[in-house]
């Protein structure tokens, strides 16, 4: 249970840091540094959660 709870969590955060990083990049232009550190750990985000799902 709480490796799905986990799961859920990883999903969760990579598509909001997504989001979070597309409307930055659409809308702000000003800090576009720190809004590919976002893209960055959405990213990061997403390959432990493909490496843990497939060691479950």
């Amino acid at each position: 249970m709480f490796r799905a709870l986990e799961a859920g969590i990883f999903l969760i955060l990579f598509f909001v840091l997504l989001v979070v990083w597309l409307l930055g990049w659409l809308a702000f232009h000003v800090a576009g540094g720190l809004i590919h550190i976002l893209v960055i750990l959405a990213i990061i985000s997403l390959i432990v959660h493909l490496v843990r799902g497939r060691t479950a």
